[in-house]
């Protein structure tokens, strides 16, 4: 493994700082715990005989016990300060009194400081100086147990005459293995914590970041089709106003010679914009904003209800197959329906069709008309499932719901409890009044 390698995976040239700066209850909490089960641990190694050899009185045990895990308090704080202060009490501690460092919980104790140093150390290049002259210097103190002939002595009880390995060789091999998978297991053990920390956060950043980007595509399809609302607003006035004017010319010049004409062209004009009122008053139910800037010009009239027909017969084909059906309560119905709703019902059937091409499997779909004296709606069913790979954005299906309600209608979206998709549009008839 190349220095590169080392350095990537400790994050030197990483500026991110892990958030945790101060000390929180549960630090506090995890301190206490390990004390007190250190405590334990040592009055039951107290009762098991194995602390007749050390010297020093019972409250100094308990207080040299205690301090190792007190240094859990800070980790988050102040890590690399913390490991510091943790290694020289460490190192005061087994010069004061040997025994008491090479207890259980000690060792656990420190090995969790060390730990935490890497886990939470702010800047990874002091960190990476920091533990590099800590472990040179236990380095240095482990020659010198064994210079001067101190750490030999403590671990050769006996010596084996069966043995390959001499005592004096044995002895430093196994202090160097326990102390590299001590502290490099500790080292490892704390860049894994502050790797996973890092990923969290930034899988939490993309989370949010998407989460915006959504609440912007929402708005977009809003604002788009609001616009496109805004165009069939200028249409519907231009139609019945346009339709005005040519009656009120009309009944001006039969007012005199023909009353009866002039009657029926003036109820005409009050059809129309009685007409012309109901539908500028559902389609600014939702405009909430001015009208934007037209991409096309097309004098063109809308397609309306009756046109569903048609928009079924193109679509089918080899690949879907797609059926109509109109269901009237009584003959006439579908023609009664007014254009600004068959338009809305008509680019619903169109949205949905487009959605069963680009985004599912179906080889069947039924587009259903259905017209009473009090409702108007459309269904769009199919057999097919989703396309992997082609879910879409959402807003053909936003679109969809933003111009029913504009009518005041409900829509329903979603698969069928037998297989397949449906997208359903109901929009309430007003019954005029004279």
């Amino acid at each position: 493994m190349a220095w590169s390698d080392v350095g990537d995976f400790f994050a030197l040239d990483d500026d991110w700082e892990r958030p945790g700066g101060t000390i929180s209850r549960g630090d506090a909490l995890f301190t206490l715990t390990v004390v007190a089960l250190s405590l334990f641990v040592l009055e039951l190694m107290r009762a098991l005989g194995s602390l007749v050899e050390i010297d020093v009185p019972v409250w100094q045990q308990w207080l040299l016990t205690a301090i190792p895990g007190l240094f859990l308090l800070t980790r988050r704080r102040a890590p690399l300060l913390t490991v510091c202060a943790a290694t020289l009490a460490y190192w005061a501690i087994a010069t004061y009194e040997p025994l008491m460092v090479s207890l259980l919980s000690t060792q656990v104790a420190y090995f969790l400081v060390v730990l935490g140093g890497v886990a939470w150390a702010r800047n990874r290049r002091t960190m990476a100086g920091v533990y590099g002259v800590i472990l040179f210097a236990m380095f240095l103190w482990l020659v010198w147990g064994f210079a001067v002939g101190q750490a030999t002595s403590d671990m050769v009880r006996a010596v084996d005459p069966g043995a390959w390995i001499p005592a004096t060789i044995a002895a430093p091999l196994m202090l160097s293995v326990i102390n590299i998978l001590y502290f490099g297991g500790a080292v490892l053990g704390g860049q894994v914590a502050w790797r996973s920390a890092r990923q969290r956060l930034g899988l939490q950043e993309q989370t949010e970041t998407i989460r915006e980007q959504a609440g912007q595509l929402r708005e977009a399809a809003v604002v788009e089709e609001r616009l496109r609302i805004a165009r069939e607003l200028h249409d519907v006035v231009a139609h019945h106003v346009s339709g005005i004017g040519v009656q009120a010319a009309a009944a001006r010049r039969v007012l005199d010679k023909d009353p009866e004409a002039a009657k029926g062209a003036l109820a005409r004009i009050e059809g129309g914009s009685r007409d012309a009122v109901t539908q500028m008053r559902g389609l600014l139910g939702t405009l909430r904003m001015g009208e934007g800037p037209t991409s096309e010009d097309s004098t063109a009239p809308e397609p309306t209800l009756a046109d569903v027909a048609d928009l079924a017969a193109e679509r089918d084909g080899a690949v879907l197959t797609v059926t109509h059906d109109v269901v009237e309560e009584a003959p006439g119905d579908l023609e009664a329906v007014p254009a600004a709703v068959g338009h809305s019902l008509y680019r619903t059937a169109q949205e949905a069709l487009t959605n069963v091409v680009r985004h599912s499997t179906a080889q069947r779909a039924r587009v259903t008309v259905r017209v009473g004296a009090r409702h108007a709606e459309v269904e769009v069913t199919d057999d097919g499932r989703p396309r992997a790979g082609t879910s879409g954005t959402g807003m053909g299906q936003l679109g969809i719901r933003e111009r029913v309600s504009s009518h005041g209608g409900a829509v329903e979206i979603g698969p069928r409890p037998l297989g397949g998709y449906r997208v359903r549009a109901r929009i309430p008839l007003q019954e005029e009044t004279t």
